[in-house]
């Protein structure tokens, strides 16, 4: 397979995120953890599009028609409200295996949708919630740094968690198996996938796109997915970038062997030669032969472990 590289630029450029380290952890906002509960359910429906932060949308962008499909927007109860949420499936059937969709820091925009209906053109119910609508619009939002500080950093790892529980009831109510729930998640939406897999030991299957390893922790994230390799059970397919500035090997190493003195038959698997965002097709990041070979090994490790 032909890997390409990424592109580089400022980390300020919208078309570079991805490719120089940001401050996922802080925001550059020392004292987010105070206003956790400040603002609460501030998005009551999804923004349609591209998420504006996300910068001009690449010609390779997939656009996923709905045909045959039963797709659009949704109202999840969750505690204290609802939130906003998308879902996929086939417009024939019964008892559809559960895929949870996770997203990057911009929310359940147009990608994230298509995603849901490439899933559902599988046979899947996919449903992605809209884990960030507590604290703000990220959709709206045009300034990646904003998201990060006024949003990503005040949005607590219990409450995505807990949002994601809500995410399978709601898929239990329309008559999806939740007996067969897998999850996959991109970037921020990927590290989510191993805190979940710790959370819900009965989920089926994860898979971690770029999602990171370490240097997120805070009040409100009391545990990055380093500190909980050895006790995970759940199998757990991480796919990471070779040239990605977030997740230094190191890091990828320490992942790796706290895995290895767990039982979960997780693997890590790096991509060489690309950045971080392979998979996003409206992205400049986007590398297709990456892309599609992480499709074939997401559907497989699906299929492998029950979902």
């Amino acid at each position: 397979m032909a890997f390409r590289s990424g592109m580089s630029g400022d980390p300020m450029d919208t078309q570079a995120y991805g490719l120089m380290a940001l401050d996922h952890a802080t925001g550059d906002c020392p004292d987010a953890a105070s206003s956790v509960s400040r603002r609460r359910f501030l998005v009551k429906s999804l923004a349609s599009g591209f998420a504006l932060a996300a910068g001009p949308v690449m010609a390779e962008a997939i656009r996923t028609e709905s045909t045959g499909l039963m797709a659009g927007a949704i109202n999840i109860p969750v505690t204290g409200g609802h939130i906003p949420g998308y879902r996929a499936h086939p417009s024939t059937g019964k008892r559809f295996p559960v895929v949870l969709v996770i997203g990057e820091i911009f929310g359940v925009h147009e990608h994230i949708q298509d995603i849901c209906r490439r899933f559902a053109k599988r046979g899947y119910y996919a449903i992605a919630p809209e884990l960030f609508s507590r604290e703000g619009d990220v959709n709206r939002m045009t300034d990646i740094q904003t998201i990060l500080r006024d949003v990503v950093a005040k949005t607590p790892d219990a409450e995505v968690l807990s949002d994601l529980d809500a995410s399978v009831t709601f898929a239990a109510g329309e008559a999806a198996d939740v007996t067969r729930v897998g999850a996959v998640g991109y970037c921020w939406g990927g590290r989510i996938v191993w805190l979940y897999a710790a959370h819900r030991p009965t989920l089926k299957a994860g898979i971690a796109y770029y999602g990171l390893l370490n240097g997120m922790q805070s009040d409100i994230r009391p545990k990055d997915p380093i500190d909980l390799a050895d006790s995970i059970v759940v199998p757990v397919l991480g796919l990471y970038a070779g040239l990605d500035t977030f997740i230094p090997t190191d890091a990828i190493d320490r992942m790796n062997q706290g895995l290895k003195t767990g039982h979960s038959g997780s693997e890590l698997l790096v991509f060489p030669g690309v950045n971080h965002g392979f998979n996003a097709d409206y992205r400049a990041t986007y590398d297709p032969s990456a892309a599609s070979y992480a499709w074939t090994l997401t559907l497989g490790w699906l299929k492998d472990h029950g979902v």
